[in-house]
């Protein structure tokens, strides 16, 4: 079985912050837009983290300029998977990087999706159904009564 993808947000560079902004509420796909190049190749990724970080942090004294280019505030050179990589791997970097989104490209660095949390557990919950539905809602839980009359 494979995990799914889904199709990312994608935003050539030089896009408005506005902009991005705007795809991100009215797509309702996520927290993420993925600025690629006209061939395709991933060169940033505005997160909701950038969101935050840059646009609402204590550092801005002043409002935003939307009209402002994306690439002030995406993060470059972002982390990604390759179709080849495992759901151990993408686990690990979500974990390790604290991400919710993950960009996935190909061997030539194009994006060909973005892999988020809900779509490992969906994966994880049909490939291991038993081994879910088995466990208690709380498997640490001691009880120190029986339960019921």
């Amino acid at each position: 079985m494979v995990v799914g993808r889904r199709q990312p947000v994608a935003m050539p560079p030089g896009t408005s912050l506005g902009e991005c902004l705007r795809a991100i509420q009215q797509l309702g796909t996520g927290d993420s837009v993925f600025i690629t190049d006209a061939d395709g190749r991933l060169v940033g990724v505005l997160t909701e983290r950038d969101i935050f970080g840059r646009l609402v942090g204590p550092d801005v004294a002043s409002g935003v300029d939307l009209d402002a280019p994306v690439e002030g505030y995406m993060t470059t050179d972002p982390h990604t998977l390759r179709l080849s990589q495992t759901v151990r791997d993408a686990l690990a970097l979500m974990q390790s990087s604290r991400y919710r989104n993950v960009p996935v490209v190909d061997d030539d660095l194009k994006l060909v999706g973005v892999v988020r949390q809900v779509d490992l557990l969906k994966f994880l919950a049909e490939e291991f159904p038993e081994e879910l539905l088995n466990l208690p809602p709380r498997p640490h839980q001691r009880m120190e009564q029986a339960e019921g009359g």
